[in-house]
């Protein structure tokens, strides 16, 4: 029996290493183990990341890049759609095979991918597709998507990201329950094994459409200690590690000698949601003073001013939508306990939160903590591991969430997520609207079905303004992604960002000696 991953990793299982040299990519993860592996339930980062190596969509972003503008085929070699923007057809590839011996996909495992991402009994993600109207086989390798109304990014859903992964309709029935821990994809790489707060490993794909990858085997290695994992990778032992998102931390590894450092976009923006239906955060008062309470400038400072930005509005700067003139609640502890008085709170009031022990957001909520304490807000934390901190909140039973997300760069995914009804927690339709708000709700679905820009645009700013005004939560930071690796990798393209928050590893990854 392998023991688990402490300060110095296994020699064991690193012992594939001299057997296949320069074709085993070791990499640290900061997390205690994996969460779920099907695609359209994951959603912690250190899922979504190691998913991102196994799974395509009908089209997807340019590796090396976050942004819609570099959306490219995948599965699909084409598509169009009517004039009206809502019906689209997509032409599939013929060569894409499943892993394993599951056959070819064709244009019933889309249909059965997207039905299942749209189905809320199954998908953290449902609620994303109710712009569906249908989704049909016009043809063994053609699939047409009709819709309701227009969205803002139809082709954003259908990248391999969250609900828009295409699973393999044969492998999912025949798997049932055991596919959350042997998942079957498309991409480069398949699932191989699994050891419990140890590692995942996956294998190249010999029969990926795009070629054969490279590297033949991964080693996605769970160490939760940012010091264990720093010290694995100084000491060559993992060739690829997640960083700690701080300032000090790409100032340190930078001097690890052949190390490439790479800070990615998008930013996890960190939000602290605050529960308006549990007192005493159903009083405004309350929510404002800890608004005023926290001083987001000292934050940027802690986690390191090249790395982090301030978050002042629900969506983050830079995703389409966006803007800045919101309600801002500038630091003032003296405003804060005057609120906190007023609300009949003059000694001071206690909040609790459950918290997941990732090192990154724990340490900016251990700094909200002293913050807030300056103004007589006991903030009260609990730590639970990552996966059962989704789990938890998800079941609205924390005061205080603190949520850091990166999410398709367009507005409506934020507003629609976080902050319209529809997706309170403990609903139905249930997605990560942990504050219970729905002071925007009209906006929100207003902006869906606009299809003048200029006025979604409007709805948008409209519908971060009321967020603010009722002090549904509080944003706080965004941080970029900090990954490392050696520089003898080559990833194959140059990396600026990915959605999946982690790098790009696809068939042209290699090492160069």
């Amino acid at each position: 029996m392998k023991t688990r991953i402490g300060v110095a990793l296994a020699s064991v299982l690193f012992a594939s290493n001299a057997l296949a040299a320069g074709t085993t990519l070791n990499v640290g993860m900061a997390g205690a183990d994996a969460g779920k592996l099907d695609p359209h339930v994951a959603t912690s980062t250190l899922d979504k990341g190691l998913l991102y190596w196994m799974f395509n969509g009908l089209v997807r972003i340019k590796p090396g890049e976050a942004s819609p503008a570099f959306i490219e085929p995948d599965i699909a070699k084409s598509w169009t759609s009517s004039e009206d923007g809502l019906t689209w057809t997509f032409e599939l590839r013929d060569d894409v095979e499943c892993h394993g011996d599951y056959g070819k996909i064709d244009a019933e495992d889309v249909v059965y991918s997207l039905k299942r991402s749209a189905n809320p009994d199954i998908s953290a993600f449902a609620k994303d597709y109710t712009a569906f109207d249908s989704v049909e086989a016009t043809g063994p390798l053609e699939v047409t998507i009709k819709l309701k109304n227009k969205i803002p990014s139809l082709l954003g859903l259908l990248v391999p990201y969250h609900g828009g992964n295409i699973v393999c309709k044969d492998a999912v029935e025949a798997l049932g329950d055991d596919y959350q821990r042997t998942p079957i994809g498309t991409g480069p790489f398949m699932f191989a094994e699994y050891q419990p707060q140890q590692y995942v490993k996956l294998v190249a794909n010999p029969e990926y459409f795009r070629g054969e990858p490279k590297i033949k085997e991964i080693f996605y290695r769970y160490i939760p200690s940012d010091s264990s994992r720093d010290l694995a990778f100084q000491s060559g032992e993992i060739d690829m590690i997640y960083g700690k998102q701080e300032q000090t931390w790409v100032e340190r590894v930078k001097q690890v000698p052949g190390t490439k450092v790479v800070v990615m976009t998008p930013g996890e923006m960190s939000v602290i949601h605050l529960n308006m239906s549990m007192p005493p955060l159903d009083d405004i008062r309350v929510r404002k003073a800890i608004a005023y309470a926290i001083d987001r400038d000292t934050l940027v400072q802690f986690k390191g001013p090249d790395v982090t930005l301030a978050a002042i509005s629900p969506v983050p700067e830079g995703h389409l939508g966006y803007t800045a003139d919101v309600p801002q609640y500038p630091h003032s502890i003296e405003k804060a306990k005057e609120l906190l008085t007023e609300a009949g709170f003059p000694d001071g009031v206690t909040i609790k939160a459950i918290h997941t022990v990732l090192p990154g957001m724990l340490s900016t909520m251990e700094a909200v903590q002293a913050e807030l304490r300056e103004a007589g807000i006991n903030l009260e934390i609990q730590t639970v591991e990552h996966a059962t901190f989704h789990e938890q909140i998800r079941k609205d039973m924390s005061q205080v969430v603190h949520y850091a997300a990166a999410r398709f760069p367009v507005a409506d995914v934020y507003l629609s997520q976080f902050f319209h009804s529809d997706a309170t927690v403990g609903t139905p339709n249930a997605v990560a609207n942990f504050s219970h708000c729905n002071a925007a709700d009209k906006e929100i679905e207003a902006a869906r079905v606009e299809g003048d820009p200029e006025k979604q645009l409007a709805y948008w700013a409209e519908a971060q303004k009321k967020i603010m005004e009722e002090v549904c939560a509080v944003p706080l930071v965004q941080s970029m992604q900090l990954w490392a690796w050696k520089d003898t990798l080559d990833l194959g393209t140059e990396v600026h960002g990915s959605l999946n928050l982690s790098p790009p590893v696809t068939e042209m990854a290699h090492f160069t000696e």
